[in-house]
């Protein structure tokens, strides 16, 4: 079986999209997220921009390895919203995105089956207007290590083309000399070698984070 570790995403929010069905105006949005904090703050801000919509409809996905995903339907009947939504995202194998499709009603009822047609087609127009990419799936290390190994460490993260997140200096409180502290990120394909070599080497420490 072939190891996966990248993902698709889109880079940027899409422009606004709006889809006609019966008078109905549907109003589809992408967003690009990392966490469930973002979601809110961004339909609060449709709200603002949309003050006369009925319905602010919305699934979203996040993670690669372990995912998380909600769709929610906004007071339309249940799952024809959300869910037609959320299987677009599932259609079009990306993650870490929000898609929001708003609805201006227009007078005329559209029926379940209606509504599940439009609020699916908004979001697979949005997507379709979206730049899909592809991100590797990264793991995060911490190395702890005293000042006199910082070559030894920093010829590995050259050698083996490791990404450099954070690193600080700090006073060991038991030997009083200069500690530092690298936090370094690798491909998921790489993590377990990488683990191995630092956990190897004498006086230095390793941890995932």
């Amino acid at each position: 079986m072939e190891f996966k570790d990248t993902y698709n995403t889109i880079e940027f929010a899409s422009e606004e999209l709006l889809f006609k069905e019966k008078n109905s105006k549907f109003f589809g949005y992408a967003y690009p997220i990392k966490s469930e904090e973002e979601v809110k703050p961004l339909i609060e801000t449709l709200r603002k921009q949309h003050p006369n919509a009925g319905h602010f409809c919305y699934a979203y996905q996040i993670g690669a390895d372990i995912v998380t995903y909600r769709a929610n339907d906004d007071g339309e009947p249940s799952n024809s919203a959300g869910m037609p939504i959320y299987g677009q995202i599932q259609s079009f194998s990306v993650t870490n995105i929000l898609i929001v499709v708003v609805r201006i009603f227009g007078g005329v009822k559209l029926g379940v089956g209606g509504l599940i047609s439009a609020y699916k087609t908004t979001a697979q127009m949005v997507l379709e207007t979206c730049e899909i990419v592809e991100k590797t799936i990264d793991i995060h290390f911490t190395i702890s290590f005293d000042y006199q190994n910082m070559n030894k460490v920093m010829r590995v993260i050259k050698e083996k083309k490791l990404e450099i997140v954070s690193q600080e200096m700090e006073i060991n409180e038991i030997t009083s000399l200069p500690m530092g502290k690298i936090e370094i990120k690798t491909r998921k394909k790489n993590a377990e070698m990488v683990f191995d070599i630092f956990n190897s080497m004498f006086e230095i420490e390793i941890n995932r984070l």
